[in-house]
């Protein structure tokens, strides 16, 4: 009752609200294996700090010592310890939202440095001021997509993230939107450009893909960039690994680019809070949903900084909103931009190629699945992945994800990545387990 002080009567009355009798009517549409039908498996009675000791001590087992080999769209990277430092400063954690200039200058400076390096890097015109993450961003792409062609169909490729693919699902129902997926080449995990081709029409508001994609293979952007142009639809292009930034060239093709930059010193965390973002060419920039900072001057001449171009009413018109966010991640993407300044662009390139190098010493010793070039995220056969993570969580590894829950055909299939935290001992830990070392 200390965190949940609402009495029966009071719980009944919401419930009641809600057109249902109990809170297990109330949670029914949710997937039964991903409900806990029994109590939490901690000893009854146990204070406050004593609970806190429970936790800590179990932390202390999950991390301690492990290597961690697991991707799929959250990764584990070095975190510079300046970055907790400089976000955690009262001017920052506590601050405002930024709609009053005059006394959010500090915020409005990192948001407008933000942008810029997110252009910089994406090789788009304009960035905003970010999203919530990536999934979201993805979504806002395609409806922002289908505004500026008047079309309603979305050619979404398969190897896009399959959660992402889930997210824009949602949207595009509410949105009256229809999603069309094409598939990828069975040999080395690309898109298939011909099925792409095949489903392309007039009514195509946006080609999307992903790249690195799904399976950690990098993708010809460009050539699906340029069968969407064919059919007047835009191209999408889509990042969930923020690293490859610094070593791949930015797709000249794409017209909108959406990813998520949980790589840039944002700890997984369990899957929060992140930051997404979205950039595109100057010409679209009035369909740009959320925030966006721009340069200006004060009333003395100086330099200073303010939203721009959107009103916060334009968020909150209805249908004739260009979206519903209207908010940032301001203090995740702060975090991202105090990264993007330690590394510099040549500190972000050698990070690049340390995650390149340590994929490809992996993956040298596994059998991979695809043949196409890939960063530092892969796909391995295995008989029975399941078995071998558990053989590999018995040695303190946690090992990749077994892909049969988003990709049926790749039931003995398993993805991997590698980022510079990889430890070569570790590596080759793995592939002992993999060659049957159990």
């Amino acid at each position: 009752m200390r965190y949940l002080p609402k009495s029966d009567s009071e719980r009944r009355e919401m419930l009641a609200a809600c057109g249902v009798s109990s809170l297990e009517d109330l949670f029914a549409h949710l997937p039964a294996e991903v409900r806990l039908n029994r109590p939490l498996a901690i000893a009854d009675g146990l204070s406050e700090y004593e609970i806190l000791d429970y936790f800590r001590e179990r932390g202390a087992q999950n991390a301690s010592g492990g290597a961690c080999f697991l991707g799929a769209g959250a990764y584990f990277h070095y975190r510079p310890v300046l970055v907790d430092a400089v976000v955690s400063r009262g001017e920052f954690l506590t601050a405002y939202t930024p709609y009053q200039a005059e006394i959010s200058q500090g915020t409005l400076t990192a948001i407008f440095e933000f942008q810029t390096m997110m252009c910089q890097l994406t090789g788009m015109d304009v960035a905003n001021a970010s999203m919530y993450d990536g999934s979201t961003a993805l979504a806002e792409a395609a409806m922002m997509a289908a505004r500026i062609t008047g079309r309603k169909r979305l050619l979404a490729a398969r190897t896009l993230h399959p959660e992402y693919r889930e997210v824009l699902e949602t949207y595009a129902r509410n949105q009256g939107l229809e999603v069309v997926e094409f598939g990828y080449q069975a040999a080395s995990g690309a898109l298939d450009l011909e099925d792409l081709e095949r489903k392309l029409d007039a009514a195509t508001a946006a080609v999307i893909v992903q790249s690195p994609n799904f399976f950690g293979i990098v993708e010809n952007v460009n050539a699906a960039a340029e069968l969407a142009h064919c059919e007047g639809a835009l191209l999408v292009d889509v990042f969930t690994e923020a690293v490859s930034l610094g070593l791949l060239e930015p797709p000249a093709g794409a017209d909108i680019v959406a990813g998520e930059l949980q790589s840039f010193a944002i700890s997984p965390s369990f899957g929060g809070p992140y930051a997404g973002i979205l950039a595109t060419r100057e010409k679209y920039i009035r369909q740009l949903p959320g925030r966006l900072v721009g340069e200006t001057v004060d009333t003395r001449g100086h330099r200073a900084f303010c939203l721009t171009l959107a009103t916060r009413e334009q968020h909150i018109r209805r249908e004739k909103a260009t979206s519903n966010i209207c908010t940032n991640q301001a203090l995740i993407a702060l975090m991202a931009t105090v990264f993007m300044t330690v590394y510099g662009k040549q500190g972000l390139r050698e990070l690049a190629e340390q995650n390149l190098a340590k994929a490809h010493y992996l993956g040298d010793k596994l059998p991979l699945r695809f043949s196409g070039p890939y960063f530092n995220e892969f796909v391995a056969t295995v008989e029975d992945p399941a078995a071998l993570n558990q053989a590999l969580l018995e040695r303190k590894i946690v090992g990749g994800l077994p892909l049969a829950r988003f990709y049926p055909e790749l039931g003995n299939a398993m993805l991997l990545c590698a980022t510079e935290m990889a430890r070569r001992e570790d590596m080759e830990a793995l592939a002992r387990v993999w060659e049957g070392d159990r």
